[in-house]
């Protein structure tokens, strides 16, 4: 589903506005609803010493897939087209991604074990996801680190996922390119694919970090590190400084978003259901991000300033930080 409504977008188009959204959206619910199932394997697939690592190289090999894709596209636009065909090439790039995402989850398909059962599709699926994810809130009640953790992971989870999705429109609005004599699309393009790049070792680099120190030590060391990219960017004014910006942001974006998820998986109760506890975690993140940046654009439409905006984020760093203190080491 997602691959394919990615494919349609080719026909995306003002005159069939609403088609076009329902084709964006669908494939939206395709990558987002099958990240459920990939992120609930990682405790089926590691025993839990092995988890930070494998999915460290699980994030580390997304961002190389989308970085080679990314470049293939560039190359495909920027070299290959002209002026009248600049908008087919464009087009012609999410054929080309779908073709891409459809392929690869084949291949996944192959490898990964398929825990089938009996259970039949009825009306009442989506009723029974939200009893599923009922039951997942009432057996946090006796896993007092678990839930713990995931309060923590709510609460800066949404300001890292708002950042990572404003952080294109904060350097298209606030950097001062045409000053400096660097192009706007290029370097946002740069931009994109410094963070990607970095992103690689950042995962690894947190998954070593937190085989010496431990993962909620780590958590910690890294939501720190997220505090000052805030305050830092609150000044960011040149391109350069963008740039640098965007490697930190690199660095500790792999690093949060793959120890975030095996962190949760070490601490997971013994159990076959491991789908459930991941989509409640993704219904977390979810409604993280719509709090994330409905606050951000609250406070960009009250003082004016994006910036102000970016700053206020550091709240929700430090909230997560003082959580995740609260956070048991181990197990008594």
């Amino acid at each position: 589903m997602g691959s394919i409504s990615c494919m349609a977008l080719y026909f995306f188009s003002l005159e069939h506005i609403y088609i076009s959204l329902f084709f964006y959206v669908l494939a939206l619910v395709g990558f987002w609803g099958s990240l459920v199932f990939y992120n609930s394997y990682l405790p089926d697939l590691a025993h839990k010493e092995q988890q930070d690592a494998i999915s460290a190289k699980g994030y580390s090999l997304g961002y190389i897939g989308s970085v080679l894709l990314l470049v293939i596209n560039l190359v495909m636009i920027m070299f290959f087209s002209t002026d009248e065909t600049g908008i087919t090439m464009m087009r012609f790039s999410f054929v080309l991604v779908g073709i891409w995402w459809f392929g690869f989850s084949h291949y996944t398909y192959k490898y990964l074990p398929d825990f089938k059962n009996n259970n039949k599709i009825t009306s009442d699926i989506v009723f029974n996801g939200f009893k599923e994810l009922k039951l997942v809130w009432s057996e946090l009640q006796g896993q007092i680190r678990l839930k713990k953790y995931l309060i923590a992971f709510f609460v800066y989870s949404m300001a890292v996922q708002t950042v990572m999705l404003v952080a294109s429109f904060y350097g298209e609005k606030e950097i001062l390119w045409m000053e400096y004599g660097i192009d706007k699309t290029m370097g946002l393009i740069a931009s994109i694919l410094i963070i990607q790049l970095i992103a690689i070792a950042g995962a690894y680099l947190t998954s070593y970090v937190s085989n010496k120190i431990g993962n909620i030590k780590t958590l910690i060391v890294i939501n720190f590190i997220w505090v000052g990219i805030c305050v830092f960017a609150y000044f960011v004014v040149s391109p350069y400084e963008f740039f640098i910006t965007a490697g930190v942001v690199g660095l500790v974006m792999g690093g949060i978003q793959s120890l975030s998820r095996s962190t949760y998986a070490k601490f997971l109760p013994e159990t076959k259901d491991t789908t459930s506890y991941f989509s409640f975690y993704d219904v977390s993140e979810k409604i993280g991000i719509v709090i994330g940046m409905g606050i951000f654009a609250s406070v960009e439409v009250i003082t004016g300033s994006m910036r102000d905006a970016i700053l206020f984020l550091v709240v929700f760093f430090l909230i997560g930080l003082v959580l995740l203190y609260k956070v048991p080491q181990k197990i008594k």
